[in-house]
């Protein structure tokens, strides 16, 4: 279900913009934008950010036209490249499981070693990333601590999970990254 969602999201996405680029050309490159500019609301001149007299003087300098090409093509590369990166998932979603030739779901083990790491004793919660690629894992846990726990108390017991990790998904190499966080201690409000 996860996945059918997150193509639907993607391709509203996607064919979102590909209508509000090809309007956008339309209007650019055919003319009749000079005409409806005429029934769009004008600002009080004193209220606007640039005045007309202010925007005449800018048109007027050597730099105006190619900086606002020029920021305008970044702006349209960068959303572009948000997009394409709104398509690639991260690798496969099956590891394959050494000797018994099965297969396992990244998000199954995200969700064990969530469910150990948040067992392990001092930390509050857990959230858990696993990326596949190129027979490479990458596992990013980011976990809060209770109050009054040290990293050094949860570092063994962090390094024995990730070991597990590495032995389970033994043909591909594991690499992580751990983020500790502390919650903070509850204090009451007196109003």
């Amino acid at each position: 279900m996860q996945t059918l969602r997150s193509l639907l999201n993607r391709t509203v996405l996607a064919v979102t913009g590909l209508a509000l680029l090809v309007g956008g050309s339309w209007l650019a490159l055919s003319g009749i934008a000079a005409p409806a500019a005429g029934r769009l609301p004008v600002p009080v001149a004193h209220h606007a950010f640039l005045t007309s007299a202010r925007l005449d003087g800018l048109r007027a300098q050597g730099w105006w036209a190619p900086g606002v090409m020029a920021g305008a093509f970044a702006a349209t590369a960068l959303c572009a490249l948000w997009c394409a990166r709104q398509f690639s998932v991260g690798g496969s979603s099956l590891l394959p499981l050494p000797g018994t030739g099965g297969t396992v779901r990244t998000r199954a083990l995200e969700d064990a070693l969530n469910h150990d790491a948040a067992a392990l004793r001092g930390v509050a919660r857990c959230r858990t990333r696993v990326i596949s690629s190129h027979g490479r894992l990458t596992v990013r846990l980011h976990l809060w601590l209770r109050p009054g726990t040290t990293p050094a108390a949860v570092l063994p017991g962090l390094t024995r999970l990730i070991g597990r990790a590495e032995s389970a998904t033994a043909p591909c190499t594991v690499r992580s990254r751990v983020r500790l966080s502390h919650r903070s201690h509850r204090v009451p409000h007196v109003r």
